[in-house]
This record gives C-alpha cells, structure tokens and sequence, in this order.
C-alpha cells in the first residue's frame, strides 16, 4: 500500500512503475495533472486506485489495460471531461467514482464492467445513460445526482440488483409508471 494523499504533489515520479507488488495506491487530494509512463507496469493494483481531486485532464487511452484485476477507482473531482477506452478493461470493478469531471456522455465501453455494484456519477452534465447499460446486471447503487437528467433512464428498469437509485437535483419533468416496479423489487429511489 502507498499513500501519497494530500501532500501537494504536482506529479508521481517514474519510479512508481518499479513498484510491481503494489496493490493499493492512494494519491488523492494533490495537484497530479498526469500519470507516468511507467504508471501502467503497475499491474498488480487489486485492492483501490485512488486518484480524487487532482488536475487530471486527459489520461492515456491505454492506461488501465493492465489493471484487470483492480476492484476500486476513484477518479472524481478531476476536470477530465472523456474516459480513456481502457477503463472498459477493468472487468473485476466493483466501485468507480466518476463524480465532478465534466461528463457529457458515457461510453459504451463502461457496460463492460459486468462485476459493478456502485456507480457514482454525480454532479456532471449527463441526460441520459447508454441502453448498453442494461448489461450491468449486478449494480446495486446508481449516483445520478445533479446531473441533467429531465426524464428518468429507462435502462435502469431492466437493471434487476438496483437497490439505490439517486437522481436528486435533476430536472425530472415526471415518473414513470413502472417506478413503482422498481421499488417493488426492492430499489430505493431518490427522485
């Protein structure tokens, strides 16, 4: 484990990638506004990646190939706007944290990452999610808070582990009327 958080680093050194064993990495809350090409030898990440609150604005399409077997990633609060093809890699996900980056869209890719079970995308410009997104067959949480959002997904319905649906501080026009569906099946849903 290394943790490297909150100590105003402007950048990780290259060295980094020398630390094969590494299974968790914590460099949250610095001033990071890139990863070192040897970032990507650290193949043995498992545990968390954690990469919140820095300057990153465009990561390497390849960056995560490697990380296959990563289970968190938090890269909120980064003013990044696109996601590198390669996060659709991390198939062993459980987490990611995606809040406050300037989204627009989403990937298909992300429909990928069929081991999800928390999806945090608050706070971005989204208003609609991918119909790719029915593949996520195992998210049990759904952040959608303050985004822009005036209808509810309509993927979220075939989505049959959502226990938490978050879409607070939208502009919903109206419900739907399979959202009772939802609740019914257990799905606690914050409109």
């Amino acid at each position: 484990m290394l943790i490297v958080a909150n100590n105003k680093l402007h950048a990780l050194p290259e060295e980094l990638g020398s630390l094969r064993q590494l299974r968790m990495l914590d460099a949250g809350h610095n001033l990071i506004a890139g990863l070192p090409h040897s970032f990507a030898r650290l193949t043995q990440l498992t545990n968390y990646l954690y990469l919140h609150d820095n300057r990153l604005r465009t990561l390497n399409d390849s960056v995560f190939e490697n990380f296959i077997h990563l289970r968190y990633l938090n890269l909120g609060d980064n003013p990044l706007r696109e996601l590198p093809a390669s996060l659709g890699a991390l198939v062993n996900l459980e987490e990611l944290r995606l809040e406050n980056i300037g989204l627009k869209t989403l990937p298909g890719f992300l429909s990928n990452l069929s081991a999800l079970d928390e999806l945090t995308l608050r706070n971005n410009r989204l208003a609609s999610l991918p119909d790719s997104f029915e593949k996520l067959q195992r998210l049990r949480h759904l952040d959608l808070r303050g985004n822009r959002f005036t209808a509810f997904p309509a993927v979220v319905r075939a989505m049959p582990t959502l226990r938490k649906l978050d879409l607070r501080w939208n502009e919903l026009r109206r419900l739907p009327a399979w959202l009772d569906e939802l609740r019914t099946r257990g799905c606690r849903v914050l409109p």
